[in-house]
């Protein structure tokens, strides 16, 4: 998988750039991740990433970790034995990598802006 993070804005996985936030769920990318208050991330929004069921969720929280996952949401997420990483994207992708690496049961989503 190995997602990469070169300039603002943009990340590389498997050779294909992506200009816009994505998720990666099961080792599948899904581009265009839009969120209804923009920086701030809620069950709605991951509800994928939940059914995938991950033991970790790994959240890129933009360059300058802007995205924050909401208080009930972590809850949620803790509730359900998911353990949540929230980095700012350029730390936030190179987790991911290493946990992929390492055939962990990791989902991601990845804010690639401020």
């Amino acid at each position: 998988m190995s997602p990469r993070q070169k300039w603002f804005g943009s990340i590389t996985i498997q050779g294909e750039l992506y200009t816009s936030d994505l998720k990666i769920i099961n080792g599948q990318v899904y581009p265009d991740w839009l969120r209804k208050s923009g920086h701030s991330v809620d069950h709605d929004e991951v509800a994928d990433l939940l059914k995938a069921k991950p033991d970790y969720l790994i959240i890129g929280s933009g360059v300058f970790g802007s995205m924050k996952l909401t208080d009930q949401l972590k809850q949620h997420l803790t509730d359900h034995g998911i353990q949540v990483i929230e980095e700012p994207t350029i730390i936030a992708i190179g987790i991911f990598n290493l946990m992929y690496a390492d055939d962990k049961n990791v989902a991601g989503g990845f804010h690639l802006s401020c």
